[in-house]
């Protein structure tokens, strides 16, 4: 019962928000609508969530969203066991992040089962193209995550990370932008 309760709720009315949007072109004014509908079909979302087209989220009952996040396109998030993404974070394409894994059992992981354990993303942190973050891990705040790395451990705040297992490559310091918006840039290179 309480399976056809989430699907009721959560799973089949935001793969319809997914569906109905999927055709719109992704940019700032469609990615915030479809973070508003979806909002709706997650367990907590906070405000000005936005996500592209091509997102996979299993599991959106288990899903909690700060304020200010951006999913970007292709991303798979399963959220079976917890997952929480904090204020600020940013995922760029093709994240994946599984609050599952599979498990070696009677010499074969096809009938092995799984264990599950929670995830947190912390606040600040950016989560760049194609990295996978292992079930049961805690990105620290502020963490840069470089592309294509595998978080298998969980992290300290403040770092940049990257590899394959992800390690600490030097702290993650504030940096003096050169332009703040799309006007600022386009003004610069005139």
């Amino acid at each position: 019962m309480r399976e056809l309760k989430n699907q009721l709720r959560y799973v089949l009315p935001l793969w319809f928000v997914f569906l109905i949007t999927s055709w719109l072109p992704d940019n700032r004014l469609t990615i915030r609508f479809r973070g508003f509908l979806a909002s709706f079909f997650i367990k907590k979302c906070g405000k000005n969530f936005t996500i592209a087209k091509g997102v996979i989220i299993n599991n959106p009952q288990g899903l909690v969203i700060g304020d200010h996040v951006y999913i970007a396109k292709g991303c798979w998030l399963n959220a079976m066991a917890g997952l929480t993404i904090e204020d600020e974070v940013i995922f760029a394409p093709y994240v994946v992040i599984s609050t599952t894994q599979h498990v070696f059992d009677n010499n074969s992981v096809r009938f092995g089962g799984s264990i599950a354990n929670p995830v947190l993303i912390g606040k600040g942190s950016w989560l760049a193209s194609h990295v996978s973050v292992k079930c049961g891990v805690e990105v620290g705040k502020g963490n840069l995550i470089a592309a294509n790395a595998s978080v298998t451990k969980s992290t300290p705040d403040f770092k940049i990370l990257g590899g394959v297992p992800a390690r600490i490559i030097k702290d993650n310091v504030d940096t003096k932008p050169s332009f703040s918006s799309r006007a600022e840039f386009e003004k610069s290179i005139k």
